[in-house]
């Protein structure tokens, strides 16, 4: 029998709230009912196969006026909590882009929910679904798990200026740490180790961190806004894994495909495709999961629920209040 396809809204309407509903519209198993954005400008900007979706200024509005299945909150990160608790408080699916609030103890106020509440709730973690980490999580559980990780994740230098109230833990190293997360199985480590570096402007540019686990298990990290801006907007990403008799290393960011003419322009600096149907890659794997948590025919998958985005939060939280010079 075939299934409906899940009605799904999207709040926001920037890069990536653009790109989640190109996508959910590119998808057989859903159906794009809502846009929320509270910019008219923003709403202009989107692209041409949106414009015929239902759009509206305010969560409120589109409630009311829509029937919707579950959404997915991909607006400014301030807003995270507040719209959550609104969302889930009517008894509707949340995909909860990251990080889920600007400190950890907003994040922790949606303890307050129950707990069937909160199992509607899903967190936006794009790399469990990538191809290549997924190989590399598998290779590890058959192979008796690691003993280090490596992780590296470099953006433009000019990541600095354009985002002066963030910094690389937020912005980039929480990504390896989630992956990391799900290869020691939520295990909380014993030991926390990092160090800064400032640009000449006082802005932090680059966060190293050193985790550590009673089982000896040691991961490194290594994020910060270093690239050169002639290389991809996307800098790159790279994490290596070494084991008893063996290592696997990935280099995800960005893709083996590359070009040059008057410069190098790496075409798909990252595993998502969406210039032509069908969509592919780890976001549309992402929603496809979130499609199915929906209908209840899977649960939430280890790295996506509340608890594992707290649990990061917390190391990152410990992480930054052990900087040292």
């Amino acid at each position: 029998m075939t299934m409906p396809p899940v009605r799904i809204g999207v709040l926001g309407a920037g890069y990536f709230g653009t790109l989640h509903a190109l996508t959910v519209n590119s998808l057989s198993e859903a159906q794009l009912c809502a846009i929320v954005e509270s910019s008219p400008y923003a709403l202009s900007q989107l692209p041409a196969s949106l414009h015929e979706i239902p759009q509206f200024s305010d969560l409120i509005s589109a409630l009311d006026s829509t029937s919707v299945d579950a959404w997915i909150v991909a607006s400014s990160t301030a807003s995270h909590v507040c719209l959550a608790q609104q969302l889930l408080q009517a008894d509707v699916f949340v995909l909860l882009e990251k990080p889920i609030a600007p400190s950890l103890a907003e994040a922790e106020t949606l303890q307050a929910l129950n707990a069937s509440r909160l199992g509607r709730l899903m967190l936006g973690h794009i790399l469990l679904f990538n191809s290549e980490f997924r190989e590399l999580q598998y290779q590890c559980q058959q192979r008796g798990g690691f003993d280090y990780a490596s992780c590296y994740r470099m953006r433009p230098t000019s990541n600095a200026s354009h985002y002066p109230d963030e910094n690389p833990y937020f912005l980039t190293m929480v990504h390896d740490l989630y992956c990391v997360q799900s290869l020691v199985n939520a295990e909380e480590p014993r030991k926390f180790q990092t160090q800064q570096h400032r640009n000449s402007a006082g802005v932090m540019d680059l966060a190293l961190a050193q985790l550590s686990w009673s089982s000896g298990q040691i991961a490194t990290f290594a994020a910060g806004f270093l690239t050169p801006d002639s290389m991809s907007h996307e800098g790159f990403d790279r994490m290596e894994i070494y084991g008893t008799g063996w290592m696997g290393r990935i280099s995800p960011n960005p893709r083996p495909f590359e070009i040059w003419d008057q410069g190098y322009h790496p075409p798909m600096t990252l595993e998502m495709q969406t210039r032509s149907q069908p969509f592919t890659g780890m976001l549309t794997e992402e929603l496809r999961c979130f499609c199915r948590v929906v209908r209840g025919e899977e649960e939430i998958p280890k790295g996506a629920r509340y608890a594992d985005g707290l649990q990061v939060m917390r190391w990152i939280d410990l992480l930054v209040h052990r900087i040292e010079p």
